[in-house]
This record gives C-alpha cells, structure tokens and sequence, in this order.
C-alpha cells in the first residue's frame, strides 16, 4: 500500500505542474484583452501613485523613459494575495471566511516547504535532524501545519455555510463550487484527525515526507493517515484542473488588465496583438450585429446596426 501511495504522490506533483504550465500558457495565449487602467497603477512613482496620477500627465510623455516602480507594485501584489485587501474593502462578510481559509493554505504550504527542506537535509546528515535544526524544525511545521489546518477548515466551513445561506450568493454557485470546499473540509478533516488519533505506526508528517522523497516503502502508516495523504494528493493534482486556478489567472488580470497602462505606439507589440484582434470573425447571435464568421471586426465596427442594407 505504501509504495502505491508514494506513486500517487509523484502522480499528483507531475499533474499539478503540468497543468499549472498549461495554465499560464493558456492565459498568455489568449487575444489582447480591454485593458481597464485602473488608477492608481501602483507601479507608477510614489508621487503619482498616491493620488492616482500616470505618466500620460507629462507633457511630450512619448519621448520620455517610462520606469516602473516595482516595489510599489509589490507591496500592493503582496496586500492583496496575502490579506484579500479588494475582497475586504468590497465584500467585508465574505472576507471573514475567505481570508482564514486562503490564508491557512499560504501557511500550510510554508509548512509543506519546512518539511520537504527536511527530507532533503535527512537525505545529507540524519544527524542534524536530532539537534537544534531539527528542534526549530519541528517547532515550525507543527505551528505552521496546526494553525494552517485550523484557519482554512473553518475558512472552508465558513464559506460553505455563505454559499448555502446568502441567496444572492447562491444563485451564483454550482455544483462545482459546493465539491470543491467539501473536497477541502473532508481532506483537511481527515489529515487532521489523522493526526490527533495518531496510533501505532503513526511518525508524523516530517516521516511521511522522509519516505516520500527517500521511497522508503518500509515506512509504516496508519489507514487513517493514508487515506488523508491520499486525499491531499488528488487535492492537488485537481487545483489546477478547476476554476481555482485563479491564482494563476490573477497575474495577468492585474499586470494585463487592471494595472495595464502600455502605451499602444505604431509597430509596438500591442499594435501587433490589437491588428490580430481586428481580424478575428466574431459569430455574435444578436441578428443586428451581422457577425455571421463572414466579417471581421473591423467589417462590424463599421456597420451601422440601424441600417438594415448594412
């Protein structure tokens, strides 16, 4: 059982990676979009930034160098991946589930991190795990792991509970979305009663990993702590298969849409990318549009829809 369980583990790694790239590709692939160029754009310097300025103010702006401020644009990408700043300032009810639950997975894979570092030094010197190292060690993915579990079942909880009660959130949610927390609240429930039970044959997390990465399969586990490690691995391998890859999708809403201030010169890259667009042949269903895949969008744009002759 065990080598099996190790083999889904390597299964699920590959098929998040793979799909992840896929992901990306996918969202870098797709037409120009219509940017929305939302101030204040944080990379803009600090003096603009702050009151929602852009370097379009300055005159002649074309012949001077544009330079970003990356760090600007950090801090705001850090705001809103950690602490769900948007979601709080729009959406305060909704927060209150969302950022435990999205915030218990950052620390959960800080604690994935801990132990995966671990395996690998248990891989140079077992020695260093029996000292200090191995002390800080624990210390850390046990917090990190308890603390990580507790915030994102309950967050999970929490949002399955809005998702049933709120009416007007649940005429947006689908089957998809109610499986997807349930999917969480039952891995999450299981590794961590997996963990509370313990039993004979139960090491820990810090050996399943080690058995993990060395492919150990003398390392015994317990029915329960398997089948939570089983479901986590299908957990991840899913991720990216659904509409909870959004994480990857937030990277281009943001730098390609929201914060998109490029300016569009004759030659560039976005001129390139908007030619493209013009050419595709758009097959609306709306009649008065005469978007049938014979014209372009340029042809439609040209089309006057209250002219019956078009």
């Amino acid at each position: 059982m065990v080598p099996v369980l190790y083999v889904v583990f390597y299964v699920a790694a590959v098929v998040f990676l793979i799909a992840c790239v896929a992901r990306y590709l996918m969202y870098a692939r797709t037409p120009v979009h219509l940017r929305w160029e939302l101030y204040p754009v944080p990379h803009e310097p600090p003096d603009k930034a702050e009151h929602g300025g852009s370097y379009f103010e300055e005159v002649d702006w074309w012949e001077k160098e544009h330079k970003s401020n990356m760090a600007g644009e950090a801090v705001a990408m850090l705001t809103e991946i950690l602490f769900l700043k948007a979601l709080y300032e729009h959406n305060r009810t909704l927060w209150y589930s969302s950022f435990p639950f999205h915030f218990g997975l950052y620390l959960l894979i800080g604690a994935g991190g801990l132990l995966i570092l671990g395996a690998l030094v248990s891989l140079v010197s077992e020695a260093a795990l029996a000292g200090g190292f191995g002390v800080a060690l624990h210390w850390g993915y046990t917090a990190l792991g308890a603390v990580g579990l507790a915030l994102s079942l309950l967050g999970a909880l929490g949002l399955l509970v809005k998702r049933t009660t709120d009416r007007t959130l649940r005429q947006y949610s689908n089957f998809g979305d109610y499986f997807n927390l349930l999917f969480f609240i039952v891995t999450f429930g299981v590794l961590g009663a997996a963990h509370l039970v313990g039993g004979e044959g139960y090491y820990g997390p810090l050996a399943a990993m080690i058995g993990i990465v060395t492919f150990n399969t003398a390392m015994p586990m317990t029915p329960l702590f398997t089948a939570g490690l089983v479901l986590l691995a299908a957990l991840v391998a899913y991720i990216p298969l659904t509409h909870m890859s959004h994480f990857i999708g937030k990277y281009f809403t943001y730098h390609s849409i929201r914060w998109g201030d490029e300016a569009n010169q004759q030659g560039s890259k976005i001129d390139q990318r908007v030619q493209e667009a013009l050419a595709y042949k758009p097959t609306w269903a709306a009649a008065h549009m005469k978007t049938d895949g014979t014209r372009t969008w340029v042809d439609a744009a040209l089309i006057n829809p209250t002219d019956e002759e078009g």
